[in-house]
């Protein structure tokens, strides 16, 4: 399983780590990845997600996880998210015609 955010697709980053001495020496800088329940308003069931921990605060400042996946750059998401989408829109295009 790789190391990378479902919702905001962020990766680990390579760089140096410099000493006082100015030695540089190769690392990683993992992204702060959380195992999350969120919750789906429209779907009305839990979803469960490898998030980082930015992506957490996205969610909550778009105003939930319906929210922040239909206004998402599809190439982002992960696969499970971009299915997620996509139901969550025919059940917003069903509300719309009835």
């Amino acid at each position: 399983m790789t190391r990378r955010c479902e919702l905001m697709g962020t990766l680990p980053l390579s760089g140096n780590l410099r000493s006082h001495a100015e030695n540089k020496t190769k690392r990683t800088f993992r992204p702060n990845l959380c195992h999350v329940t969120l919750m789906s308003e429209l779907l009305g069931r839990k979803v469960r997600l490898r998030v980082s921990a930015r992506a957490l605060k996205s969610v909550e400042h778009r105003g939930g996880l319906d929210a922040f996946l239909l206004k998402a750059n599809n190439n982002e998401l992960s696969q499970t998210c971009l299915k997620l989408k996509r139901e969550i829109q025919k059940v917003q295009a069903g509300a719309k015609a009835a």
